[in-house]
This record gives C-alpha cells, structure tokens and sequence, in this order.
C-alpha cells in the first residue's frame, strides 16, 4: 500500500456517511454506508477512482470502518460485493461482521 497516501477521512451525518480519501485533481475514493440503529451500519457502496488503483485505497477503506466498528461496538453488514470480498478474505474481523 502506497504510504503516501492521504488519510481516510470520516464524513457522518444522522443517517448515512461515507469514508473518503481525496486524492490528486480533486479524485476521491469513497465507501459510503448506512445507519441501522444506534449498533449497526450497512456497507452500500465503494467507488475507486483509476488514479487509485493497486494502491490498496480501497482496502483501506473497509479497514477503516472496521477499525471505527471496533472502537464503538457496532456491526457491519456488508451489502457492497467489494467489501463482503474483503470480509471473506480478513477472518479476523468476524467480530464486527453482522450475521
């Protein structure tokens, strides 16, 4: 993964929110997700711009909402194909997986 990289960065509102890294002429990686309740949200979907590709963005992406997941005793419910294969592939987040 390429270090330089910018930051995952969280933008949260009432019911939906998305994780987003900006890159280069305004592209932007994003994962956006839905709120179910207070304990769990849904991984609807995850857009990686050319500019990112095979620099493990959107790996890092998913990473992030299972590290947030973590840390607050949420669920994840992984509706979008990118994620759920990334949830197949990492058994150690079987902690915040919603089954």
């Amino acid at each position: 993964m390429n270090e330089q990289l910018p930051e995952v960065q969280l933008e949260d509102n009432a019911s939906k929110g998305r994780y987003v890294v900006h890159g280069p002429d305004g592209a932007e990686a994003q994962m956006t997700f839905t709120k179910v309740g207070e304990h769990q949200l849904i991984i609807d979907h995850t857009e990686v711009p050319d500019v990112f590709r095979g620099q493990g963005v959107g790996l890092k992406l998913v990473t992030r909402a299972v590290e947030d997941a973590r840390a607050s005793g949420k669920k994840i419910i992984p509706l979008c194909p990118f994620a759920a294969s990334q949830f197949r592939r990492h058994p150690e987040w079987a902690d915040v997986l919603k089954r």
